[in-house]
């Protein structure tokens, strides 16, 4: 296992098991460099939005609960698309929320399911907690099923599931919902809008006197047209207001978590706050 500081995620490609420091953690993250697939090593992506999240975040008062005004306040919940090594959805149960974390099957049997289950037992004793589960977003979100320890939505039959699943099963209603580096295939923008539209559609519908969950995505504009397409999309196809997040404070949140990173070791990494309006 190497031991690092926090160093931009192209230059840990070659390292198969990350020793990875967040606030006063340090995440123990496996992770594949083997081309077979994009979700399987850590990209920069994920930690900067785990990090701006960790000087930005704020839960005034616990969510209420779906079983009433008088039942038992519930923690914070997120969902994450397309978890990867499980970096953010960590980070997020660290500071105190639960948390579902996505994606396809050989993400989750390759690298998610395993990081989280080395990694839940050394999170802090208020942490949430992390549940895994596969979920494709091509398949339409009127198919997918809620009550299955093992998928939301999957083309293939998962015959158990993911390692170390605790506690009752989440889902919405949902009070964040996160994803990075999902934007990088014209096949894949409409599912993926669709799945953030639906995410929020069943969460308002179950707690319709509340604010919509706000959306974060963090990208590398790598293919700016592509980038453009998809917010446009977002914007103008699904309902979403969609508000770039000032890169001052990335660049504060980078600085306070004491990466010494230059300029060029984040540039073109942006996060992007949407808004559903129903």
């Amino acid at each position: 296992m190497a031991s690092s500081s926090l160093r931009p995620a192209h230059e840990t490609k070659h390292i198969p098991i990350l020793d990875y420091p967040f606030r006063a953690l340090r995440f123990h993250l496996a992770q594949l460099d083997d081309g077979a697939t994009n979700g399987s090593a850590l990209w920069l992506g994920a930690q900067c939005l785990s990090l701006y999240l960790a000087d930005n975040l704020k839960l005034n008062k616990p969510p209420p609960s779906t079983h009433g005004p008088s039942a038992p306040a519930r923690r914070p919940r997120a969902i994450e698309l397309g978890s990867g090594i499980g970096l953010s959805a960590l980070a997020l149960a660290s500071m105190g929320w639960d948390v579902i974390a996505t994606d396809l099957q050989d993400v989750v049997s390759s690298v998610l399911s395993g990081n989280v289950s080395r990694n839940r037992a050394h999170l802090p004793a208020n942490s949430g907690s992390v549940q895994v589960r596969v979920l494709d977003w091509t398949i339409p979100p009127d198919q997918w099923v809620w009550d299955n320890p093992y998928a939301i939505a999957s083309s293939q039959g998962e015959k158990q599931a993911p390692a170390g699943q605790h506690g009752s099963l989440l889902g919405p209603p949902f009070d964040l919902i996160i994803t990075s580096d999902t934007i990088y295939s014209t096949t894949l923008v409409t599912p993926l809008l669709r799945a953030l539209n639906a995410l929020c559609t069943a969460s308002l519908s179950l707690l319709p006197e509340t604010r919509c969950p706000p959306v974060y995505i963090c990208i590398e504009r790598r293919d700016p047209a592509l980038v453009d397409h998809a917010l446009s999309h977002a914007r103008n196809s699904w309902g979403f207001k969609v508000v770039c997040i000032p890169r001052k404070k990335l660049a504060k949140a980078i600085e306070k978590a004491g990466a010494h990173w230059e300029k060029d070791d984040w540039e073109g990494v942006e996060i992007w706050k949407l808004a559903f309006h129903s």
